[in-house]
């Protein structure tokens, strides 16, 4: 099978993540994915100097792809007018339900590091619930000084419940259930959010919150 330059990239990247649903994150190799599209593995190599290469870049296209997902999920929240958390818990809830029906590609978007100067990611799903929170404050659902910092209040929340359910610590009898779990999760979060009284709000970062400021 002949591959142009661009095909050959995408092939490699779509064959490494059908390996990693099949066998997880470290079942594979280089080799096998080559094997799998039918090229050798040097011509691999032209592509990807490393297995840890790849990792990497396959990790910025599922984080681009879920920033795309959580963006629309925003976008198309019911009652957004009425409501202005829905946008947020609707983001929450696609991000939730790609975790628990996409396990393996979920650990691998948030385990492997990549090199934001060398594959970045737009866009990026912090940045994605950056911009709702913002808007969030322009409805009057957040007040502006509670704003700061908040992604780093939330993320961890929603993260953390989407990754119990992911290793099965913590179990729901349904989508529709895990759909209210995450509601109610996100409107306790920014209840809290909104109400807080401290003053001293930590400055979290991470590591694509740094390579912005760079």
């Amino acid at each position: 099978m002949g591959y142009h330059h661009g095909d050959l990239r995408a092939a490699l990247l779509d064959a490494a993540e059908s390996l990693v649903r099949e066998r997880g994150i470290d079942g594979w190799s280089l080799r096998e994915v080559s094997a799998r599209i039918g090229v050798s593995p040097s011509a691999a190599y032209h592509h990807f100097k490393s297995r840890d290469a790849l990792v990497g870049a396959l990790s910025a296209q599922v984080l681009a792809r879920l920033g795309e997902r959580v963006r629309k999920a925003a976008a198309r929240a019911r009652g957004q007018r009425e409501d202005p958390q829905s946008r947020v818990i609707a983001l929450c809830r696609s991000y939730v339900r790609w975790t628990v029906e996409d396990p393996s590609v979920a650990g691998l978007a948030f385990g492997a590091h990549h090199d934001e100067a060398e594959t970045p990611v737009s866009p990026h799903p912090h940045d994605v619930l950056a911009a709702e929170l913002n808007k969030l404050v322009e409805a009057g659902g957040l007040t502006a000084p509670a704003r700061v910092g908040a992604e780093f209040v939330l993320w961890p929340a929603v993260h953390g419940l989407a990754t119990l359910l992911r290793d099965g610590l913590m179990r729901l009898d349904n989508a529709r259930e895990v759909d209210a779990q995450v509601e109610r999760l996100i409107r306790a979060v920014l209840t809290g959010l909104r109400e807080e009284t401290s003053q001293h709000r930590p400055q979290a970062r991470s590591a694509h919150t740094e390579h912005l400021g760079s």
